[in-house]
């Protein structure tokens, strides 16, 4: 198959457009979300799934970087990101992939697990629904820098049951080699105060596998619900290990946007 490629959409105006400066722009989100791991002293196993936002990096970068950091330590391992996020932009029945073999940013390319997408009868394909589309895109950088070794399976999800998401993360679960990454932000130009409690909220619900999450709650709550659908039946536990909003970051605070960087881990077996 000739290889095809979906060029990056938002490079210039959701991260930098320049090869060194996105570089150096996630390395800095990174460490700074390192240190803050360090400080924390916290002890938990690297995650199976989480949930980070897709904003401007500016304004969310430093959320999500707080999820991706806690993949570091089996980013050796990983070889395939299952990556869902909402479709913005073009109205989506399902699920689709995009027609690209590969997708660039300023970072380089990342591969496109075709094999596996070939083995999801229910997935369908569209360019035109990535083609624009940012909530995939903002996430390549920190994969690019975290797990360099890993292809990517992209899906813009749209109008989908949460069993129908929940089948095909199933169908791409795997073992250690793979990794859930769902794409959300959380409430939207609420005032300061309210949007942090709503938010609050909505963790609390997340992390107790209470689902689905309205679509007001949580931008990407089609993947995010099909993920929660798993979680429940596969026993994840999850952790909020970063809340904060738009206007924690760099917007003002009478309407802000909500962002939070969740984990699951799976349960340890007894011996």
């Amino acid at each position: 198959m000739l290889a095809s490629v979906r060029s990056p959409a938002v490079a210039g105006t959701f991260y930098p457009a320049g090869t060194a400066a996105l570089a150096a722009a996630v390395d800095a989100y990174l460490a700074e979300a390192r240190a803050q791991l360090l400080r924390s002293a916290a002890d938990s196993a690297p995650p199976k799934a989480i949930v980070v936002p897709h904003a401007g990096y500016v304004y969310s970068g430093p959320i999500a970087a707080s999820a991706f950091v806690r993949l570091e330590p089996i980013a050796e391992r990983i070889r395939r990101v299952v990556l869902l996020g909402p479709s913005h932009r073009v109205y989506v029945d399902g699920m689709v992939a995009p027609e690209a073999t590969l997708l660039r940013t300023p970072l380089g390319d990342v591969e496109v697990d075709r094999a596996a997408l070939a083995k999801l009868p229910d997935v369908g394909v569209s360019a035109a629904a990535h083609a624009r589309e940012h909530s995939l895109e903002v996430e390549l950088p920190f994969v690019q820098r975290v797990l360099p070794n890993a292809r990517v399976v992209p899906l813009a999800v749209g109008r989908a049951a949460p069993a129908e998401v929940a089948n095909v993360l199933e169908a791409l679960w795997g073992g250690e080699e793979t990794v859930i990454v769902v794409s959300s932000d959380l409430s939207h130009y609420l005032p300061y105060d309210v949007g942090r409690a709503e938010d609050e909220r909505t963790c609390k619900r997340i992390v107790a596998l209470d689902g689905p999450i309205d679509g007001d709650k949580a931008c990407g709550a089609g993947g995010l619900n099909g993920l929660l659908t798993v979680a429940r039946r596969r026993g994840l536990v999850g952790e909020v290990v970063d809340l904060r909003s738009s206007g924690d970051t760099a917007g003002p605070r009478d309407e802000v946007v909500g962002y939070a960087a969740v984990v699951f881990h799976e349960r340890k077996r007894a011996s």
